[in-house]
């Protein structure tokens, strides 16, 4: 799987190796736990970008460690409203409105500043996703080989069903 969850309101998407990225998903939410065990509200999505980016930077500088062969997408909800944060292996981040990771990004990412406004609705978004997706998709895009994952009006964050998907995939087509 390449969408996990992470907490109830934030999802991380990596591109990469998969096991960089569970290290990870598994340092946020230990971080996150550790934030509601002292304050007893939920972690801030900025605040758990900081810190998997500081372990991730931490890497980049540590002697007889390798750094992380990871870039993650981070999607969340918290009193700030939706978040979409990127990490890079270099420990950077940076808060986008839509993003891209893995390859083709930098075409995606194109796409996504010509179809992306302020004004759209989880729908268009969605659609905008995988028009995004389609254009640099290599081989047939259908349900079973894609994911999708959304932070809904329940400021839940989840990954669609396939048959969601697949809906989704036969609007779009």
């Amino acid at each position: 799987r390449v969408v996990v969850l992470c907490l109830s309101q934030v999802g991380v998407i990596y591109s990469g190796m998969g096991p960089d990225s569970r290290i990870l998903v598994r340092k946020a939410r230990k971080a996150a736990q550790v934030y509601f065990m002292t304050y007893n509200e939920r972690i801030p999505v900025a605040q758990l970008v900081r810190e998997v980016a500081t372990v991730m930077q931490e890497f980049t500088q540590s002697g007889g460690v390798r750094p992380f062969g990871v870039s993650l997408l981070i999607a969340g909800y918290d009193s700030h409203g939706p978040q979409l944060y990127q990490a890079d292996p270099s420990g950077t981040y940076f808060a986008w409105k839509a993003s891209a990771i893995g390859k083709n990004m930098t075409d995606a990412k194109a796409f996504l500043e010509k179809r992306y406004n302020e004004d759209m609705e989880l729908e268009d978004a969605i659609h905008a996703a995988l028009l995004t997706l389609k254009e640099g998709f290599e081989g047939k895009m259908d349900e079973s080989n894609i994911e999708v994952g959304i932070v809904g009006k329940d400021h839940e964050f989840r990954s669609l069903s396939a048959s969601e998907i697949k809906d989704y995939l036969e609007e779009v087509e």
